[in-house]
């Protein structure tokens, strides 16, 4: 193990986005270095890039203390039993009642982007496992990446856009969690992806001038793949501070400067931004393609910064991620994204006890947060539109036109949720102005909630195409009697507020439903004839029809109800 780590680092051009700006021991290095002047390689001597490596027994601890000047490249997750901040357990899981367990369910896995239809998902909660399998799960690798990826680029299913305006980076990466089967370790290493992104930490920002649709894809990208080796998140940030996608964010050597002291340390001391722009003065976005150059007229003083001497922007950029302020300062971030109405002082706490875990992987930040009692119990937010819509769409059997994610981006855009998009990352991750919950309304509202489709229709393009299916609500999916109408509809009734909003409905709910669509004939409570789900027919085939399309009045109505209720955007706590 050990011969071949050597061998790899030191025979094979490392292409990391390393610029070869200087070693960081003086200012006039001699480093043996190939400087594309835009993403260049570098060549790192052996002893540089396994200088923590020893001659102990070979395995797969010496792959991961592999490091350049101090900075480790890869760390394995920690044990959930190392984490400070509580995480809920299968036992406390256990002891919840019915109700709070499916709501818990809900928040954990609706946060996830993802879902199961509702008798699959009881029978994950009964299992006495379930808060263990999921995380498990989020540790394997089980998605057939070809077929996916396929998938979603296959123009009969999802219409490939070609224009810089249709944005079709983000139209994929969207799609990709629509289509995507397996809530797994790939699943999982999209979604820290896409919520990194979402943020100050790492958005693309193509609202600017000098931002272009591929700046998506390779942040994105480069995000998941490295996730996808176990890449610790100083790496991951070095390598993306470094790259022409950062400079077409922040494009002068002092806002870079003081851009990355702001956002990765939350440092905002004015004596730091000229020494920050100082060793990156010969870092620039040139106008030509907004093209990041490094020139040779490097810094050689030295710069007394993060408690050490540096020279170089490499050096700056390195030194930033090695800081012990860095982990206090990302998590922050991550902590205000996900507890937006905590106070200050218990996102603070919050901050303090995962730091205290001394993480060094963005998945064990995010699967610390996720998992925490503090988060599946204790913590209310709006639900953000993407974790609308991508849960809805696999508990409802929901589908999309060959334009659907193009339809979702747009909105998300209406909604000032959009994704990828902001300078600074969604500084309110669900803006809540009249306006854009208006937007937020409507999509969930009109868009999921009251579009059926008939699974005859097999035209992508058609309009009839877009919905949720008969198989959503047939009669196998909730407990009924066909000879007890008001029984019936009490289960139907049970079934959507379970399946859309994770409870059941309220008593007074349950009475406003029969009110509406019972009615006492003959002595008996039994359905208006245009609800009757069991009517009679000599007809076989016209019976099915008039059930199903009396049984569809009710799910609609039922769903209407739904669609106006605060809770369906939004996650609570478990009382």
């Amino acid at each position: 193990m050990q011969k071949r780590l050597l061998t790899y680092f030191s025979t094979v051009t490392l292409t990391l986005l390393f610029l070869g700006c200087g070693s960081g021991t003086n200012g006039n290095d001699t480093k043996s270095t190939t400087n594309s002047g835009v993403l260049g390689t570098t060549t790192i001597p052996e002893s540089d890039v396994n200088e923590t490596i020893n001659n102990g027994d070979a395995s797969d601890d010496e792959f991961l203390r592999t490091s350049y000047k101090g900075l480790v490249f890869y760390h394995k997750n920690l044990p959930t039993s190392s984490y400070k901040l509580v995480q809920l357990n299968d036992r406390e899981f256990n002891t919840l009642n019915d109700a709070q367990k499916l709501q818990v369910a809900n928040k954990l896995l609706n946060s996830l982007f993802f879902a199961y239809p509702l008798k699959e998902l009881k029978e994950k909660i009964d299992s006495g496992t379930f808060i263990s399998d999921i995380q498990n799960g989020l540790n394997v690798d089980s998605t057939d990446k070809e077929w996916l990826e396929n998938y979603i680029l296959d123009n009969e299913i999802f219409k490939q856009y070609t224009k810089e305006w249709e944005l079709p980076q983000i139209n994929t990466i969207l799609a990709r969690f629509y289509a995507a089967k397996k809530l797994d370790k790939y699943f999982y290493n999209n979604w820290i992806a896409y919520i990194l992104t979402q943020t100050i930490l790492f958005s693309p920002s193509y609202e600017l001038t000098n931002t272009h649709t591929p700046n998506i894809s390779r942040v994105y990208n480069h995000l998941v793949n490295m996730l996808g080796v176990d890449s610790g998140m100083r790496f991951i940030t070095y390598v993306h501070m470094m790259s022409e996608d950062n400079w077409r964010r922040f494009r002068s050597p002092e806002d870079n400067g003081r851009e990355m002291l702001e956002i990765y340390l939350q440092d905002s001391k004015d004596s730091h931004v000229p020494l920050a722009g100082q060793a990156l003065k010969n870092w620039s976005l040139n106008s030509d393609g907004d093209t990041l150059e490094v020139g040779l007229n490097k810094n050689r003083k030295p710069i007394e910064l993060f408690g050490t001497t540096i020279y170089t922007g490499e050096d700056f950029y390195r030194e930033l991620v090695k800081s012990s302020a860095f982990t206090r300062g990302v998590i922050n971030r991550l902590v205000d994204f996900f507890f937006p109405n905590k106070t200050a002082q218990e996102r603070a706490n919050i901050a303090t006890k995962i730091v205290s875990s001394k993480t060094e992987t963005w998945q064990d930040v995010l699967t610390q947060i996720l998992f925490s009692k503090e988060y599946l119990l204790n913590n209310y937010r709006a639900q953000s539109a993407e974790e609308t819509f991508f849960s809805l769409a696999k508990k409802m059997n929901y589908r999309v036109r060959r334009d659907g994610m193009l339809v979702l981006r747009r909105y998300l855009e209406s909604m000032h949720q959009a994704s990828m998009k902001y300078k600074l990352g969604k500084i309110d991750r669900v803006p809540l102005d009249t306006l854009s919950f208006a937007y937020y309304n409507k999509y969930i509202r009109m868009s999921m909630l009251l579009r059926h489709t008939k699974a005859t229709e097999t035209n992508h393009d058609s309009w009839s195409y877009t919905g949720w299916q008969d198989s959503f609500v047939d009669f196998d999916k909730f407990s009924y009697d066909s000879r007890d109408d008001v029984v019936s509809l009490r289960a139907l009734v049970t079934y959507l507020f379970e399946t859309i909003l994770g409870r059941d409905a309220k008593e007074d709910e349950q009475q406003f439903f029969k009110s509406h669509i019972i009615e006492a004939r003959d002595g008996k409570e039994l359905f208006k004839s245009e609800f009757n789900m069991f009517v009679t027919r000599d007809d076989v085939d016209d019976q099915e029809r008039r059930r199903e399309e009396n049984k569809y009045r009710i799910v609609i109505t039922v769903l209407d109800y739904i669609s106006r209720l605060g809770e369906t955007y939004s996650q609570r706590e478990v009382k």
